[in-house]
């Protein structure tokens, strides 16, 4: 089990001390979505499994609150961001603007890319390092910029 999972286990254990049933159906939320895995595709999922799961899961939430701040619907969209709350603590401390602007002028460097046709090379480098610590979209769009 990895860190980031017991982590949650142990979350989840205090949520249900403290009777916070907000907190406790989200983090159940990411433990079954974290079970689904290991039994569909059999296997243990490492930190960097994990933190894909969680950022899908966010991903998922934000396009919801964008949906629901778009219908009118407030009180979901605060139900989903109180979410993704709960799901960011989760996560590895966010890059600042430098530390992602030093992080893909390197995999540009080392990937040898010359224009957007060696965008994938640069992601395959770059993904790994920042899953989690930003907001993917974001980093293609620079990286867009960089590239063009």
């Amino acid at each position: 089990m990895s860190e980031i999972q017991a982590r949650i286990n142990e979350a989840v254990k205090d949520a249900m001390r403290a009777k916070d049933k907000d907190r406790l159906g989200t983090l159940r939320l990411a433990t079954s979505e974290f079970k689904k895995i290991e039994v569909d595709e059999r296997v243990t999922l490492d930190d960097a499994r994990v933190i894909a799961v969680l950022d899908k899961m966010i991903k998922q939430r934000k396009d919801s609150v964008t949906q629901f701040n778009a219908g009118g619907r407030a009180d979901l969209a605060d139900k989903e961001q109180a979410e993704i709350s709960v799901l960011q603590e989760f996560l590895p401390a966010a890059l600042s603007d430098a530390e992602l602007e030093a992080l893909m002028k390197k995999a540009i460097a080392e990937s040898g890319a010359e224009g957007m046709k060696d965008m994938g090379k640069v992601m395959a480098i770059l993904k790994p390092q920042v899953q989690g610590r930003t907001d993917m979209g974001a980093v293609s769009q620079k990286i867009k910029a960089l590239l063009g």
